[in-house]
């Protein structure tokens, strides 16, 4: 059983350079055993709901906003935002800046899909301040996982791969889309940029959970939240997230010592079932469990139960 979704007891907004400014906020108990989520996308922003998934008397739960999404400053869908600024390692040392500012020492790392990216690029950095961690739909953002998302997946949705394909510019190869995307949502016409938007926003989260959707994903999105994503997706993933290809797996051997819990959806499409299972070799502190049914959303049947499970499993007290 997931718990109730608790309220923030503090938020702020913390400068971390550039023009850049991140916003965060804590929920649970202060004393706690603190807790950092990291949301996916990239670009997904922050969402109150993944504080179901932590007993709020035994963790301070913080999320913040990257660069770029939600609540954090510039936003990515206003113009002239400089993009250079935006990339993994700047989110790193985003969340170091953020671990100083709130007083901790170590965290408990919480992440899905992107999420999973970027928390284990963190903890490989800076293990030494990371608990433990629980990661869902595990992604590591190699060049293939990224081919996989926009060209694998295009005989199981033939009719959303059409309309993706003809989003794009005439004659745009297979693997130039992501790439073809990124310059259409910068394109000075506003329209352009929103109908790029949408169809990006429509590829992307097709395969996102094992439940039907019902029309297209983007009917009733928001547009500015939907273009901020779509131009922070294409920018991390035209340049494989700034990684060496495997450097995530490569350098698993960092995260020695350090407990984990792989919850995976045995058809989830997004993040297929091999990367979790690579990881899981690579990292032997790691505990993998497969959901039977459940595919890369935290919605799924069984995911919410098995990452609150683990969760509680590093809770202290």
């Amino acid at each position: 059983m997931a718990y109730p979704i608790s309220e923030p007891v503090a938020s702020g907004r913390l400068e971390v350079g550039d023009g850049n400014a991140i916003w965060w906020e804590a929920a649970g108990n202060p004393e706690g055993m603190p807790a950092l989520i990291l949301h996916g996308g990239p670009g997904s922003g922050s969402s109150a709901s993944t504080r179901r998934f932590f007993n709020p008397q035994r963790y301070r739960i913080i999320g913040f906003d990257q660069r770029g999404c939600g609540r954090s400053t510039p936003h990515a869908a206003d113009e002239g935002v400089d993009f250079s600024v935006i990339t993994t390692a700047h989110l790193i040392a985003d969340i170091e800046r953020l671990r100083r500012h709130l007083g901790v020492d170590r965290w408990v790392i919480y992440g899905g899909s992107w999420g999973t990216t970027l928390g284990l690029a963190y903890a490989e950095a800076h293990p030494q301040h990371v608990a433990a961690m629980v990661f869902a739909g595990v992604t590591t953002t190699r060049r293939r996982e990224i081919d996989w998302l926009y060209r694998g997946l295009a005989p199981l949705y033939p009719e959303e791969w059409e309309r993706f394909v003809a989003g794009a510019p005439v004659g745009t190869p297979e693997d130039g889309l992501v790439a073809a995307y990124n310059e259409l949502l910068f394109d000075a016409d506003p329209a352009v940029r929103d109908r790029a938007a949408r169809n990006f926003h429509d590829w992307d989260n097709a395969s996102a959970s094992v439940v039907a959707q019902l029309g297209r994903p983007s009917d009733g999105a928001d547009s500015r939240r939907m273009l901020a994503r779509s131009r922070i997706v294409t920018h991390f993933f035209r340049h494989a997230a700034w990684l060496e290809e495997g450097q995530l797996l490569a350098n698993a051997q960092r995260l020695r010592g350090i407990p984990g819990v792989l919850v995976q959806g045995r058809r989830d499409l997004q993040g297929p079932l091999v990367t979790a299972w690579e990881l899981a070799r690579a990292w032997p502190e790691a505990k993998l469990v497969v959901i039977d049914g459940a595919g890369h959303s935290a919605g799924d049947a069984g995911m919410a139960e098995a990452i609150t499970a683990a969760l509680d499993g590093f809770a202290g007290g």
